[in-house]
């Protein structure tokens, strides 16, 4: 069983990023969900980066870290897309992090003055291979982190959708949700 904090997209905390929790909670495991937006949900992505722009990086990640007072240590950090660097930033600063999940998203490491991914951090990423947001550098981020640092996993499934495993979403993809599921399942087991 693995602790898991998992961070939402632009869109705020809504009900596909908690029907997702409650996949992994059924998988045996424990999920908190923080909601960084304190309320607030957008329907559009556009809007949800006007938001999160508003309020700026350093209060995203501020705001995690206050969200995970008072939790174990010894934590899965997982976040979609802009939750990405939420759960990036606290595998990288806090202590004991047991591994981290990415979804449509990666940051390089050296965004949060790190010199690369630690080797003792397991780290999974997921990405579709024509997804338009990872041809801004998320993509070529989370390939070389694969290729250079042991202990990084890159998926690719096919499909060009951006939050494809969120099923409220019109890009969701229900294959690729499933394989996705299947292979975090199996990422948690092992780390958990």
């Amino acid at each position: 069983m693995a602790d898991v904090v998992l961070f939402h997209h632009v869109l705020g905390l809504g009900e596909g990023v908690r029907t997702f929790a409650d996949e992994l909670r059924a998988g045996g495991h424990v999920v908190h969900t923080p909601d960084l937006y304190e309320g607030r949900t957008f329907a559009e992505i556009e809007d949800g980066v006007a938001f999160e722009e508003s309020l700026g990086f350093r209060k995203i990640v501020e705001r995690a870290r206050l969200a995970v007072q008072g939790l174990p240590d010894e934590l899965v950090y997982a976040g979609f897309s802009a939750g990405v660097l939420a759960a990036e930033a606290l595998a990288l600063t806090r202590p004991g992090a047991n591994g981290a999940l990415f979804f449509h998203g990666c940051m390089p490491p050296s965004y949060f003055d790190d010199d690369g991914w630690p080797t003792s951090i397991p780290l999974q990423i997921h990405f579709m291979e024509d997804d338009p947001f990872s041809q801004e550098g998320d993509l070529d981020v989370a390939r070389e982190l694969a290729e250079k640092m042991e202990g990084v996993e890159l998926f690719l499934y096919p499909g060009g959708g951006h939050l494809f495993a969120d099923r409220t979403r019109p890009d969701y993809d229900e294959a690729a949700a499933a394989l996705l599921m299947e292979r975090m399942l199996a990422f948690l087991d092992r780390v958990g």
